[in-house]
């Protein structure tokens, strides 16, 4: 029988070989993509809200129609984002059946459809009614008060109904829209005066309005396609009764609403492509 023997200075090159090809393997593998959210949240979450009833100031509620950051103290969304392309529209009526939301945890407090009954404040939708026209549930989903927030009868039926509608003309030329709609502050005013809670308190009355629309080209893998081109419209409105019908004079920058509200808006994009893109006031046409 014979024994092979390995010097010191050997074993020692076997084992530097060894961790160089471990490094290059290392190096080698490749970047994963983050995985894709939700169709309505595809450009990101702001908030970070989760479905955990121990964030219920942040707690995530996902409809097939779209997705809301709730804020169960004030009784309001923080937030609500949806996609507007030509397959969310049709020729499904208006439903009108506004609603509590059977989906919230046990136990929390279920706004009605009464609780702004006589405050001078409209129920105002953030996914509009006419943004989900395929299908009657998609509509009716858009009447539970979880999308509802207490808006002034002049920004919600003018101004806001302008914007809307602009956003869906925007989809009739050919393109996609991913759309922020949210709310910070306290205290508005309706048309019946000054109010900053509705309901014995449980719901808040913001004092700002806003929203965030990121104009696409009809496609595929949307986050790619954002680029320095694209077109992004930020519009903050305070909620007041007697605000302007333009919604084109609120214009802002996206970076002014996240100082506002303190959320990272279009955070899947790259920030050598977010950054410019939030730091410009959009110039373009209002209709």
């Amino acid at each position: 029988m014979s024994t092979t023997r390995f010097s010191t200075a050997a074993l020692l090159a076997l084992g530097l070989l060894a961790a160089a090809c471990s490094k290059e393997t290392e190096e080698a593998k490749p970047v994963v993509p983050e995985a894709p959210l939700p169709e309505h949240i595809t450009l990101g979450n702001p908030s970070g809200a989760t479905a955990d009833v121990n964030q219920p100031t942040n707690y995530l509620l996902l409809k097939s129609q779209y997705a809301v950051s709730y804020h169960r103290d004030r009784g309001i969304p923080n937030w609500v984002s949806w996609h507007l392309s030509p397959e969310w529209l049709g020729s499904a009526p208006r439903q009108d059946d506004f609603r509590p939301d059977a989906t919230l945890p046990a136990g929390w407090y279920q706004v009605g459809t009464s609780s702004y009954t006589g405050s001078g404040f409209d129920r105002g939708h953030n996914c509009p009614s006419a943004d989900r026209t395929k299908t009657v549930a998609d509509n009716s989903a858009t009447f539970l008060m979880t999308n509802m927030v207490p808006q002034a009868p002049r920004n919600n039926q003018q101004t806001w109904a302008n914007l809307e509608d602009y956003c869906r003309t925007l989809v009739n030329q050919g393109n996609e829209l991913y759309i922020l709609m949210g709310n910070y502050g306290k205290g508005g005013t309706g048309s019946s005066g000054y109010k900053e809670t509705l309901d014995n308190g449980r719901i808040t009355v913001p004092q700002r309005i806003w929203k965030v629309i990121v104009v696409l080209p009809q496609g595929n893998d949307d986050v790619s396609r954002v680029g320095s081109t694209t077109r992004i419209i930020a519009v903050d409105t305070p909620n007041d009764n007697t605000l302007s019908t333009s919604w084109g004079s609120y214009r802002t920058t996206v970076d002014a609403i996240e100082a506002a509200t303190g959320y990272d808006i279009m955070s899947r994009v790259p920030v050598g492509i977010q950054a410019p893109l939030e730091a410009k006031t959009d110039t373009g046409p209002t209709q």
